[in-house]
């Protein structure tokens, strides 16, 4: 009997002592007022947990159904630091004026990912010295030389996207799996995304980021070629709301042409679409731009310098555009090319591929 009672007694207190929330201890050398623990999901920053700094310490607490990616500062500020939190005990070190630099304790999944992170920031390391001697080498007049040192940075830096989609593939009950996914997911066809999602274990299907890109999965369905471009309107320069498939019914071929002043690469590329758009508007081609600018004053500048003489509109709301989030845009310069009738022909033409693209349709 008394063994059974002793087994009975171990049995409780491993029960009790198992942890049930997280606790994370953070030390932060030159730290004053609250840290701030926050997650990301659909867009938007959610608090999770504040605490006040003493001496430069604070502990933050609280459960989580899933471990994942959230993210840590200080009150106030703009800057973040990533960690992976799961219900353990943890420690943050480092200094305030330094948070990419701060280490994790007591988090098993964090550790797995600042493994792969770890070889990733080398590799990126090393392209962007190549890049800046590239440009060294450019400014000197060798052009050949810097082309092929761009080629070399081009190349590491899709190493770090392969390496990152391998783990999502070999890992795919990782909770540290989601986050990686996230970072690969941009430029991949609603397919491939989907068939990298499908792949996951369930358990994931918790993980906020999972929620988000089945969502954005749905959405890139929706505006994939063959699809009927769903319409949407918004207002131009003047406050008039301008609907998109009164735009497109006027022309043979719309270009649907995402943007923003702030956009070095759009900004770019802009010159190469009014040559296309000058010689073709009177063949039948259009264009509207859609800009996820958040300052008009900076948009109508951008407009009026690179000459853009099409429909604009935008609701000025930055990345969170309306028109933006129902075309599952995550980078511009983005552009969709669609008929008379607003069916998708063509996704992200540009440069001499946007010319051939209308020469073939339209000459």
């Amino acid at each position: 009997m008394k063994r059974y009672l002793v087994f009975g007694l171990v049995i409780l207190a491993f029960a009790c002592s198992r942890q049930e929330g997280f606790k994370i201890n953070v030390n932060l050398d030159g730290a004053e007022g609250k840290v701030l623990l926050e997650q990301r999901a659909s867009g938007a920053w959610v608090p999770v947990d504040t605490a006040d700094i003493v001496d430069g310490t604070a502990v933050l607490e609280g459960k989580v159904n899933i471990p994942g990616d959230y993210y840590l500062s200080l009150l106030g500020e703009h800057a973040k630091t990533l960690l992976f939190v799961e219900n353990s005990n943890m420690t943050v070190t480092g200094k305030a004026d330094s948070l990419n630099a701060v280490k994790v304790t007591g988090s098993a999944t964090h550790d797995e990912y600042k493994e792969i992170e770890s070889q990733i920031q080398k590799i990126a390391d090393e392209y962007m010295s190549i890049y800046q001697n590239s440009r060294q080498v450019a400014a000197s007049g060798d052009t050949a030389k810097a082309r092929e040192m761009m080629d070399k940075v081009n190349e590491l830096y899709e190493s770090t996207n392969k390496m990152q989609e391998d783990f999502v593939k070999n890992h795919p009950s990782s909770y540290a799996t989601p986050y990686f996914l996230s970072r690969v997911q941009y430029n991949k066809s609603a397919e491939g995304l989907d068939s990298l999602v499908s792949m996951l274990d369930p358990k994931l299907d918790a993980s906020p980021t999972v929620a988000d890109l089945k969502d954005r999965i749905e959405k890139m369905k929706k505006v994939a070629v063959g699809q009927i471009a769903p319409d949407f309107t918004q207002n131009d320069p003047e406050g008039n709301p301008v609907k998109l498939s009164d735009v497109y019914s006027k022309n043979k071929y719309t270009l649907i042409d995402f943007w923003a002043s702030w956009c070095g690469p759009c900004r770019r590329e802009n010159p190469n679409v009014v040559a296309v758009f000058n010689d073709y508007k009177d063949k039948g081609f259009g264009v509207i731009g859609v800009s996820l600018d958040r300052e008009k004053d900076a948009w109508l500048k951008a407009i009026d310098d690179d000459h853009l003489t099409w429909p604009h509109v935008s609701d000025l709301a930055y990345w969170s555009n309306e028109a933006a989030k129902l075309y599952a845009i995550s980078s511009i310069p983005s552009n969709l090319l669609v008929d008379q009738n607003g069916k998708i022909i063509a996704k992200n033409k540009r440069e001499e591929e946007l010319r051939k693209t209308i020469s073939d349709l339209l000459d």
